[in-house]
């Protein structure tokens, strides 16, 4: 199991980050897919921007950015008056063979 998937476990979000050129290394990886460096792992901020959103079965999921590059799939707590754009907080993450995002509206 991967490092991501460990903490993903734990409901720690972190990804790789090059400990040469400080790119972001998404999807996480050992190594840069820049330049092929070593990468260090660090915490990313939970806080959210809502790029689309779709209902199936009376869930609500939707795709979202992170630091401006990290993009998830994931489910929507209590989605009401969503709109493209909206600040969301990655409320819980986790791993069970596959990763799982959950994310909350802020007012």
């Amino acid at each position: 199991m991967s490092r991501f998937e460990e903490e993903l476990k734990n409901n720690n979000f972190v990804c790789s980050e090059c400990s040469k050129c400080q790119k972001i290394v998404w999807p996480p990886s050992e190594y840069c897919n820049k330049c092929f460096s070593g990468v260090t792992w660090r915490q990313v901020s939970r806080n959210a921007i809502l790029l689309e959103y779709s209902y199936e079965n009376g869930e609500c999921f939707c795709l979202a950015e992170l630091e401006g590059q990290i993009r998830l799939v994931g489910k929507i707590l209590e989605p009401n008056k969503l709109e493209i754009g909206q600040k969301l907080v990655l409320e819980k993450c986790d791993y069970d063979g596959s990763e799982k995002f959950i994310f909350k509206t802020i007012e």
